[in-house]
């Protein structure tokens, strides 16, 4: 039995015809390769589609309000912006509405860089690398040039949401929590040392997994006082009792009650463990 044909695409036909024959890597990676001409192509058309729709929107408003009497809203050209992109600087046309409405949401009004580009400077940084080193590599890699300050505002853009999650209330009870530490090199006054990241992993009522804080040591090896302070820290963000736990002494010195501790009290005592209020 013979196979069906299949059907020509129509994508692969276009890409085949812009392509041509024996592509080189520069036509098409390159400063002025297809990638680019076509990324810049699809943003533009995209924000030309942005404006119908809000043409559209704005002429049903007007249509629907008896009392407006003024003009209706329509394009009114374009406006020349330089952006940075994945695929370096990237000269757009941005469309214009007469009556100055018209809020693109691609690119926002007075934003220099297009999504996805700040996902990887942070992930740079996160990975310990500098700010002049994530400019080389930006460079390097995307041909966008982005300035030192300008990567230095990415990052710290971050700081706010990272202060709200360390800081974050926490529920009163867990069934279970874990305690643990991680030995992580951390670049610290220039050097690069061994330090211990101090982990707290909680089992929610529901069933969920919970990552309730990280925190970062002074010295090379963990050490109870630290851990107390991260219990302590856990108590005032609101958590009560813990039901399974691991460091029962640092616990009860931070008076987070836990069941191990509750368990070997009842044993101490001789009392049954079915008398425990869990």
């Amino acid at each position: 039995m013979s196979r069906k044909k299949k059907a020509p695409n129509r994508v692969d036909e276009l890409l085949d015809e812009l392509i041509g024959e024996n592509p080189q890597p520069e036509d098409i990676l390159g400063e002025s390769g297809l990638l680019k001409r076509l990324s810049k192509r699809l943003v533009e058309r995209a924000l030309a589609g942005e404006l119908t729709h809000h043409l559209q929107q704005s002429s049903n408003d007007q249509s629907g309000d008896e009392n407006s009497n003024g003009p209706r809203n329509s394009r009114n050209g374009y406006s020349k912006k330089t952006v940075q992109s994945e695929q370096g600087e990237m000269d757009l046309s941005i469309p214009r509405d007469r009556c100055g409405e018209f809020e693109p949401v691609l690119v926002p009004k007075g934003q220099r860089r297009i999504a996805g580009l700040d996902e990887k400077i942070i992930a740079l940084y996160a990975r310990g690398m500098t700010t002049r080193d994530i400019r080389a590599q930006l460079v390097e890699l995307y041909g966008a040039n982005i300035s030192e300050a300008l990567i230095s505002d990415v990052t710290n853009s971050v700081m706010e949401e990272v202060k709200d999650w360390r800081s974050r209330p926490l529920d009163e009870v867990y069934p279970i929590v874990y305690l643990d530490a991680l030995y992580v090199n951390i670049k610290v006054n220039g050097q690069v040392s061994k330090r211990a990241v101090y982990v707290a992993l909680a089992v929610t009522v529901e069933g969920n997994k919970e990552l309730l804080g990280l925190w970062i040591g002074a010295a090379e090896r963990e050490g109870a006082k630290f851990w107390l302070s991260v219990l302590t820290d856990l108590k005032n963000r609101g958590t009560q009792d813990i039901l399974m736990g691991l460091f029962r002494v640092l616990c009860k010195r931070s008076r987070i009650q836990t069941h191990q501790e509750t368990v070997r009290c009842l044993e101490r005592k001789k009392l049954p463990i079915e008398s425990m209020n869990c």
